[in-house]
């Protein structure tokens, strides 16, 4: 009974220690992303062809939030929200695998001492200090202490192993690289922490019961075993994604074969690097050197690795994409906001795209279109309303995250900018059709003569919403402005069209009145629509959360269009 009891504490102890440590991973890394999430947007979406680069950024941003999984979670995430190439993705993966090894070092300072007032630390700055950056920084010191006291509870549990006869035989069995290797690949596979299992490994090799050799194997296993979260992250991914998350495996894979028959070689290297730091320095070392040489060895090849994933990873039959299906709202983003919201704003300048084509479809079906021109209408108006409301409930997904106060405001400058687009369509499927099919009532004809001013009108709206989603593609303030100022050409269009028509009222025409019906609405709807983008064009350029009467301009309501410049002349 006495055994049973004493493989209780030692399970409970392990795995206890084991659960502590893969909480405070947690807890470091998500404080760590919400941090620095606006710099990683920054650092990692805004690349050049430079592989070195490339590789310095990977190793930096993976040291800062301390797992390169997260990172090739985050670039998968990016090639599928059209943020990065594959081709720019590779050199970063390297540079994750160098960033991943800082971890291994601070595990192996075994700062036992400093775990539990760390944790106290963090409580304080949570439960004490307002401001959330601090909360942030708290949950970091918290998520620190946690690790080395799971370390720490950890390696209490195992000490009792250091006589167990059948533990030392299982321990004496890793000797051999392959087994190492694949026992290293099957426990960070399950545990989805190639960190907690080298931390496993410091401790055992740090309390002697498993030789270095076999620590450095488990390790090597380790590397690839990190790799199946990418794997499961890239599913459903585009091909892209996917050959990011092959990409990973590929190098890893390669690097353990080429070091499986010099795991001797490795540790005596790295016993010379760290010769004073015991067992546990030196796999930390060991991670160290295997990462570094790999991607020295590797770095000047990353275009044939990238053209080998090709191969590997071919691209699938094109298909043609539902319109009312998001394309760039990946849910693996929600816990980085900062980039949550990019993609977010690439899908609001798609839906805008949906809704120009829209615009640019109202003056055929409106002028001198058959009914069958409107039910099309009404059809790509659901796809627009099915991609609004992903958009709105993706947003609202991560607004249940801890958001900075300007992350805050961009999201709701996001939804907001969303709602006005989906007005837009809106003002197309419904009044465009209503007045059309007014006009296939009444049997009305726009003259030649008032259809070339109203064309030149229309074609100055669509024009304006083009640069509206242009300015929202690129973030771009100045494309914004620019539409902005084209209140003064458009009104002057629109005055002359509205003009047009009272004149052309003496006109002895058939139905010349219910003519004239047809073309204000038409042109009061064009305005209307004007107006709805030159908003949207004021959130961008201003990045304001709300469109509140500008009285420079004369007063624009926000919540309708006023009345229109034709209906000033009746």
């Amino acid at each position: 009974m006495k055994e049973v009891f004493a493989s209780f504490d030692l399970w409970s102890g392990l795995l206890g220690g084991l659960a502590l440590f893969l909480l405070g991973m947690d807890f470091l890394t998500r404080a760590l992303k919400r941090v620095t999430g606006d710099q990683m947007k920054i650092v990692l979406t805004r690349l050049t062809g430079n592989r070195f680069k490339g590789v310095a950024l990977g190793a930096g941003v993976t040291a800062v939030v301390q797992s390169s999984s997260v990172t090739t979670v985050l670039i998968v995430g990016f090639i599928s929200a059209g943020m990065m190439s594959f081709g720019q993705s590779v050199a970063v993966i390297m540079g994750a695998d160098i960033g991943s090894t800082v971890t291994a070092q601070l595990l192996a300072f075994e700062p036992d001492a400093i775990a539990l007032p760390l944790v106290a630390v963090g409580v304080v700055l949570q439960m004490a200090v307002a401001d959330r950056a601090w909360q942030e920084y708290g949950r970091i010191a918290i998520g620190i202490g946690l690790i080395f006291f799971g370390m720490n509870v950890m390696g209490d549990a195992m000490a009792p192993l250091r006589d167990n006869a059948r533990f030392l035989h299982f321990m004496i069995s890793l000797d051999a690289a392959p087994i190492a290797i694949l026992a290293g690949t099957g426990i960070t596979a399950l545990i989805q922490s190639s960190a907690a299992t080298t931390g496993i490994m410091i401790v055992l090799a740090g309390q002697g019961v498993v030789s270095l050799d076999a620590a450095i194997g488990v390790t090597l296993g380790a590397n690839i075993g990190t790799c199946v979260t990418a794997l499961f992250a890239a599913i459903g991914k585009p091909r892209e994604a996917v050959r990011a998350a092959v990409v990973h495996t590929l190098i890893k894979v390669v690097g353990v074969l080429a070091w499986v028959w010099f795991i001797p070689e490795l540790g005596a290297l790295a016993k010379l690097v760290a010769p004073a730091g015991g067992p546990g320095r030196a796999l930390a070392w060991a991670h160290t050197i295997f990462n570094v040489i790999n991607i020295v060895a590797l770095i000047g090849f990353t275009n044939t690795l990238a053209r080998m994933v090709e191969r590997l990873v071919p691209d699938r039959p094109e298909r043609v994409e539902p319109e009312g299906q998001p394309r760039y709202l990946d849910h693996s983003l929600l816990d980085t906001p900062a980039i949550a919201l990019d993609a977010a704003r690439r899908e609001v300048a798609r839906l805008a795209r949906h809704v120009t084509h829209m615009v640019e479809a109202v003056l055929p079906v409106a002028a001198q279109g058959p009914r069958i021109g409107l039910d099309q209408l009404a059809e790509r108006d659901h796809a627009v309303d099915q991609l609004h409301a992903a958009l709105v409930t993706y947003l609202g997904e991560v607004s249940l995250r801890q958001l900075s106060r300007q992350q805050s405001e961009a999201l709701v400058q996001l939804i907001s900018v969303a709602n006005d687009i989906e007005q837009i369509a809106d003002l197309v499927a419904r009044d465009v059709v209503i007045s059309a099919q007014k006009r296939l009532d009444d049997g009305v004809v726009i003259s030649p003569a008032t259809l070339r001013v109203i064309t030149r009108f229309h074609a100055k709206v669509v024009e304006a919403m083009q640069g509206v989603v242009a300015a929202i593609k690129a973030d771009d303030p100045e494309r914004a402005r620019a539409v902005r100022e084209m209140k003064v050409e458009v009104r002057a269009l629109a005055h002359k069209a509205a003009l047009h028509g009272v004149q052309r009222l003496t006109a002895k025409e058939p139905r010349r009145v219910k003519t004239y019906a047809r073309e204000v609405e038409l042109i009061e709807i064009l305005d209307d629509i004007f107006r709805l983008a030159r908003r949207v064009a004021r959130a961008v350029a201003e990045g304001r959360t709300e469109a509140a009467p500008d009285a420079a301009e004369g007063g624009e309501a926000p919540d309708g269009p006023p009345d229109s410049p034709a209906s000033e002349n009746l």
